[in-house]
């Protein structure tokens, strides 16, 4: 595949609006390629420097021979996964679910979500 190709798939772009001490601006980044972001002073202005920076990305990948990830397809989860623990660990979870008058399973999903 060529540069077109992959900039004709649908990644995820992610824009943040962020005010902190400098300024406040949008944050953009795609979440299938790592370190690639920009910004913007406007949603749109960060929407475009982002599709430039994927540009830049994906042509630096392709030139030095590195595989350029596909888009992630989120249809490929269930929700749904095993874990094993400890059962000193298991039994304080569970007992911390109780407290809260929740499920394990809605006591882990808040847990692993903070």
């Amino acid at each position: 595949m060529n540069k077109k190709d992959y900039l004709n798939l649908p990644y995820h772009i992610v824009i943040q609006h962020i005010t902190d001490e400098s300024s406040s601006y949008y944050f953009a980044t795609v979440r299938e390629f790592e370190g690639c972001m920009s910004y913007g002073d406007t949603y749109e202005e960060a929407f475009q420097n982002i599709q430039e920076a994927m540009e830049g990305w994906i042509e630096t990948k392709l030139e030095n021979g590195f595989p350029v990830p596909e888009p992630i397809d989120e249809g490929q989860y269930s929700g749904k996964f095993v874990l094993r623990l400890p059962k000193t660990l298991h039994a304080r979870l569970s007992m911390e679910a109780e407290k809260e008058g929740v499920s394990l399973n809605q006591y882990a999903l808040y847990r692993l979500s903070i």
